[in-house]
């Protein structure tokens, strides 16, 4: 952490003439180790990222205590001179790693990856990645993304983002009390309680609630994490006070809690939210004993060389080692040993850039005097940063592009995809393999497709609004990425589309086999559907299909036939309510993603990056539905995407997979006359 473990001091400074606190630098040892640890893989402490909270804690404590006793001795504090203090000691080492790293990303990472990450090293560099991060955290599109190597950067622009609030708000503390000459550390203690703490960790409990992936990183649900330290660093006129027994207690309780969280908690556990109290009350407690407890608290241990010595590191260890990890998964991705050797490895660039880039920049005569000089730096920094990542991410080399319009896709194919030549040969496609994850239905710009997260439903229209004839597109993603067909199907003959759509839920009366409460939010979304779509919504044509493989029976078993007689039940009530169901089946899902094979294998990608042949997963689940309700339509697009039995990854031109298992757009779109003929036979149907 930045902070944290970035405000290293020499451990050999004596306690007497200094600030420094040995303790403080034992506990970076232990937070950096607990990261260490769980990033290598290593069992026992599957709790381990907890130790990014205890940073937090530091952080809070360090920066707090600098600046309340500046303002207890000037009255004021010194923005320029706070900043040019974090520039010279957070930015050098970053910048290091961050410029490391682009060169690491164009020598073992897929060119896929490279605009991605690119602007991951870009928002790190401005300390603005965590958003980032937080929105492709809640993005289902984005489950073919790969680990980030500088996901870890988000801890450190939250404490940057602190950073900037923090002495503001401390800054606007002190006027009130120069005016109304009420206490400094009393007044400073209340109002970052009332204004910071208590709201953010409030917010933190909710969002964690609702949504948990976003909530890990943005930085208002972790602010109350870094003012928990704040609050230690106001009191220390109490915290001496302590009986020394009493103080060393507390201290080992705090040392047990850390070790303990990081034993008993894991990624089950919804984070932060009110379990991250376990970790950072823990630190707290360290940090309160260290005022008073002498060495009869945790600081016997903590003040060991070793551990003196490994938190001087932290900073640089925290920056270079995930790097590597990801590295190391990237290059050896069924190694166990992989992710442990490089937490080893990475103490070797860690020393390096403490002894030759942290040290020497910190303590330079040019940024010790004016305030200046180290701004300048930090920003120049920045600015490298940020075109270093734009660089990488427009390093990748393009594709041999074909004319979308003129691409037949699966048209190629026609009349009989059993019998249909397919060119083996290198040549044209589209779309470029480095953009197929925007080839997408647009229901996905109109944000038309609920997140497996949320609650309710949301509704769409496509097609020709005025039309006569409906029909609804019901399921997950699955049916998502048959819309560019429909739509240009409605729009030639005047339907309306409407979509029902929900991430990962098959639209099943019995419940998806699912963990948590997704499964019972797919159910009561599934009842919300039935009911409008056999009420007042009631369309002419029902299209389903879905990724799900299996339902959850009333003895609580899961089988495919659970959930293909769920699909039945609601297929009979639709079928009595006069609407007519099509099915459309689903397609094999790749192995790893076709659109990084291609780009990887640009001479030979036909035989290199086929998909293995398969019904597709969700298949004999919506097959078991039709066999259990007669007039069924079966939509079976199967021959189109595995032309006899070979599933390619370019078909007349066209890229067939843009994320995970789903098709791309213009590949779908290209199914149009195959899913025209059958849908016309639904609409002409008679109602019964």
């Amino acid at each position: 952490m930045s902070a944290g473990p970035g405000t290293a001091a020499p451990p050999a400074a004596p306690a007497a003439t200094s600030r420094f606190r040995p303790d403080v630098e034992g506990l970076r040892a232990v937070a950096v180790g607990l990261v260490l640890w769980y990033h290598a893989g290593l069992p026992w402490l599957d709790g381990g990222f907890a130790g990014v909270d205890v940073f937090f804690v530091i952080s809070g404590f360090l920066i707090t205590g600098q600046l309340v006793r500046e303002v207890e001795r000037t009255g004021r504090v010194s923005l320029p001179r706070f900043y040019a203090r974090r520039a010279k000691r957070l930015f050098p080492a970053a910048a290091t790693v961050l410029l490391s790293t682009c060169a690491l990303v164009l020598a073992v990472f897929p060119t896929t990856t490279w605009k991605d990450f690119g602007g991951d090293i870009a928002a790190s560099a401005a300390y603005l990645v965590n958003w980032r991060l937080a929105e492709r955290s809640v993005d289902y599109l984005a489950e073919d993304t790969q680990q980030s190597p500088v996901q870890h950067f988000w801890s450190l622009a939250v404490e940057e983002q602190y950073y900037i609030l923090w002495p503001l708000l401390i800054l606007a503390l002190a006027v009130v009390v120069r005016r109304t000459s009420l206490p400094v550390r009393p007044t400073l203690a209340v109002g970052l309680g009332a204004l910071i703490v208590l709201p953010s960790l409030a917010w933190s409990v909710h969002l964690t609630e609702v949504e948990a992936p976003r909530a890990y990183f943005v930085t208002t649900t972790r602010l109350w994490e870094l003012g928990i330290g704040a609050l230690v660093a106001i009191g220390p006129h109490l915290w001496v006070r302590a009986p020394r027994a009493a103080a060393a207690a507390l201290g080992w309780a705090g040392l047990a809690t850390i070790a303990l969280g990081a034993a008993l908690q894991d990624t089950t556990v919804p984070w932060p939210g009110s379990a991250a109290l376990v970790p950072t009350l823990g630190a707290a407690a360290v940090l309160v004993a260290g005022f008073a407890a002498g060495d009869a608290g945790p600081l016997r241990l903590l003040r060991l060389r070793p551990m003196t010595w490994v938190g001087a590191l932290s900073y640089s260890l925290y920056l270079w080692h995930w790097p590597l990890v990801v590295a190391a998964g990237q290059v050896w991705p069924d190694a166990a040993w992989a992710p442990v050797a490089a937490v080893v490895v990475s103490v070797v660039p860690a020393w390096l850039t403490y002894r030759l880039v942290e040290g020497p920049v910190r303590h330079h005569p040019l940024f010790s005097v004016r305030a200046r000089p180290a701004l300048s730096l930090g920003l120049a920094l920045t600015l490298v940063g940020v075109l270093a990542g734009f660089a990488v991410s427009r390093a990748a080399p393009q594709a041999q592009l074909a004319d979308p319009s003129s691409a037949p896709g699966a048209a190629a194919l026609a009349p009989d995809p059993g019998r249909a030549s397919v060119s083996t040969e290198p040549g044209p496609m589209t779309p470029d393999p480095l953009e197929a994850t925007k080839d997408l239905p647009s229901l996905y710009a109109e944000n038309c497709q609920v997140s497996v997260a949320d609650e309710g439903l949301k509704t769409c229209e496509f097609g020709d609004p005025d039309g006569d004839t409906v029909v609804a597109l019901v399921g997950d993603s699955k049916i998502s990425q048959w819309l560019p067909a429909v739509e240009e199907i409605a729009k030639e003959r005047g339907y309306k589309v409407v979509t029902y759509v929900r991430s990962a839920c098959a639209f099943s009366a019995t419940l998806n086999a699912m963990e948590g409460g997704a499964a019972q939010r797919c159910q009561e979304w599934g009842t919300q559907v039935i009911d409008r779509l056999t009420g007042d919504e009631r369309p002419d044509v029902v299209l389903t299909s879905s990724v799900r493989s299996e339902g959850v029976d009333s003895a609580g078993d899961r089988s495919v036939e659970a959930l293909g007689e769920g699909y039945a039940t609601y297929w009979e009530r639709l079928e009595d309510a006069g609407v007519r169901v099509g099915v459309i089946t689903d397609n094999p899902a790749p192995q790893e993603p076709v659109y990084t094979c291609v780009a990887e294998h640009p001479d030979d990608y036909m035989t290199a990056c086929q998909v293995p042949f398969a019904l597709g997963q969700g298949t004999p689940a919506l097959l078991d539905g039709t066999e259990r309700v007669s007039g069924v339509e079966v939509i079976d697009v199967l021959p189109w995407v595995c032309p006899a039995d070979t599933c390619w990854p370019v078909i007349g031109q066209v890229l067939l997979y843009r994320q995970g298992s789903h098709l791309t757009a213009t590949y779908a779109r290209s199914l149009e006359d195959v899913i025209a003929p059958p849908l016309e036979r639904l609409v002409e149907q008679d109602e019964p």
